[in-house]
């Protein structure tokens, strides 16, 4: 989730996130919310409320500092484990009696640093792969207060290009295409109306001429109206 923020340098809301993150990161859209609300409350992604929208954003530097945070970790792990080496150098030093208390003690020492020095060992190619990490990181990604100005900025011009697209839905009924397609479907309409409307008097002339019903009393007994007409 991080590589999106780091590699695109860009504001998101959670709506795009839950699109980007399955499609470049393989994480599913379900539980995207639950992943980024883990980040903001470890501090590692920023957040915000412009407007009625929450935007999300993380500078490479609180990932820089992290980074610092865990070589210092890794430091005072490494410095442990060099005095942890030396008082077994002077234990040794000094001699363990022969008795086989004291064989079982000097063993026990042994399998100890040999904990130590593999524990020693893998803290020191994480340390050095951090430091490229960190390296890597600072290339083009200074955080500035300039920086922090146009997040800002491209977040308000993300919530003014949703408002300017409301607008727009609210207008669509003047797009041509839009008018066009209510102007077909009146006139299929309309056709579909004056087809009944000829079939109406087409049956009354019928009427009229097998029973000689007057037109007024036809009219009355199907309920049509005396000023039907054709609609132009």
């Amino acid at each position: 989730m991080m590589e999106i923020f780091f590699e695109t340098k860009d504001v998101f809301q959670l709506k795009d996130l839950e699109k980007i993150a399955p499609k470049e990161k393989g994480i599913t859209s379900m539980s995207v919310k639950e992943i980024l609300q883990s980040l903001v409350d470890d501090g590692m992604v920023d957040t915000d409320r412009i407007g009625t929208s929450n935007y999300f954003w993380a500078f490479p530097s609180k990932a820089l500092h992290a980074r610092k945070r865990k070589l210092e970790e890794l430091e005072s792990q490494r410095l442990l484990a060099s005095l942890h080496l030396q008082y077994k150098g002077l234990d040794k030093l000094l001699g363990f009696p022969t008795s086989s208390l004291g064989f079982v003690r000097e063993k026990s020492c042994v399998q100890r640093c040999q904990m130590t020095c593999s524990k020693f060992a893998e803290s020191s190619q994480k340390k050095e792969a951090l430091q490229k990490s960190i390296e890597k990181s600072k290339i083009g990604r200074e955080d500035t207060a300039e920086r922090a100005a146009l997040l800002k900025e491209l977040a308000a011009l993300r919530q003014k290009k949703e408002q300017l697209k409301k607008e727009m839905d609210k207008y669509r009924e003047c797009d041509p295409d839009v008018v066009e397609e209510m102007r077909q479907t009146n006139q299929v309409a309309k056709e579909a109306a004056n087809r009944w409307t000829d079939n109406i008097f087409s049956i009354k002339s019928w009427a009229k001429r097998k029973f000689g019903f007057e037109e007024s009393r036809i009219d009355k007994c199907f309920g049509i109206p005396e000023d039907l007409e054709y609609i132009d």
